[in-house]
């Protein structure tokens, strides 16, 4: 049995501090897809690592930890190398789940918990890079996911429209047979896409960080592990869309914010697992 708490509302860790500055919408996606999220600060989970144990999940949030001195989320990933490795270990071993949002992407791959290739989690095998734009990017892109992946967060998901707001977000490997091996594997479970056509793009601005493939995001070879740039914490209510008024307007306005839908498969997966 994965889930730690209730059956019905299964408990996730959100980690907070040091200029990771997106808990409160985390904790609110979370808490409307029907979970118990708690906000720890990084300091109190490790003086007290045992504590992971008690939860079904753990989010990595967006922000600008340690203010992405040395690279982004390069120092928080070192943190956790050094005092969280054997549990983070037991934790992916007891089969529950991981999130990472932009900033939290990055530590995850700088940590290596992405993308997870033959069971090693703690060996970084791809950089996300700073924009090919070379400047910070802050806007809405069409996120597109591929129905051949694992990644229990996008399962049966359509296309939707999600911020982005990073300067380092372009995945980057100089091993083509590393990306044709996570192709192969499910581990690109979203891309960026053409609006129009809903096609991957390597076009500015639909994909604004020239990452190669159009990767958005990862998951590991189990599709429990998942991290991506664009913001789903973002976009929970039809108002936090740009255009939420003409879409009003027009009659097509979501029921919900669409980024909900990713935190609502992640429950659905606890409580059913």
């Amino acid at each position: 049995m994965l889930i730690c708490g209730n059956q019905m509302n299964p408990k996730i860790l959100i980690i907070t501090g040091y200029g990771l500055n997106c808990e409160a919408e985390s904790q609110r996606a979370w808490t409307l897809a029907g979970a118990a999220p708690d906000l720890v600060h990084l300091n109190d989970l490790l003086a007290q690592p045992e504590r992971l144990h008690a939860y079904a999940g753990l989010m990595f949030i967006g922000g600008f930890s340690y203010g992405d001195h040395m690279g982004s989320g390069l120092a928080f990933a070192a943190r956790l190398r050094h005092h969280l490795r054997a549990d983070l270990a037991r934790f992916i071993a007891d089969g529950k789940l991981i999130l990472g949002v932009c900033n939290g992407f990055q530590i995850m791959v700088k940590l290596g918990l992405l993308p997870g290739l033959d069971g090693d989690y703690f060996a970084q095998r791809v950089a996300l890079m700073p924009n090919a734009g070379g400047v910070f990017q802050n806007f809405w892109v069409t996120l597109r996911f591929e129905p051949r992946s694992p990644c229990v967060f996008t399962r049966g998901l359509d296309p939707m429209p999600l911020p982005i707001r990073h300067g380092e977000g372009r995945l980057f490997t100089l091993e083509p047979a590393l990306l044709d091996r996570l192709e192969a594997l499910g581990g690109v479970p979203c891309r960026y896409a053409d609006p129009a056509t809903g096609a991957a793009t390597q076009a500015f601005p639909h994909n604004p960080n020239g990452s190669l493939r159009a990767i958005a995001g990862l998951c590991d070879p189990t599709g429990r592990i998942f991290g991506l740039m664009p913001h789903p914490e973002a976009y929970l209510f039809p108002e936090n869309h740009p255009q939420w008024d003409f879409q009003y307007l027009r009659g097509n306005a979501p029921a919900q914010g669409l980024g909900l839908h990713l935190f609502r498969n992640a429950v659905t997966f606890l409580q059913t697992s």
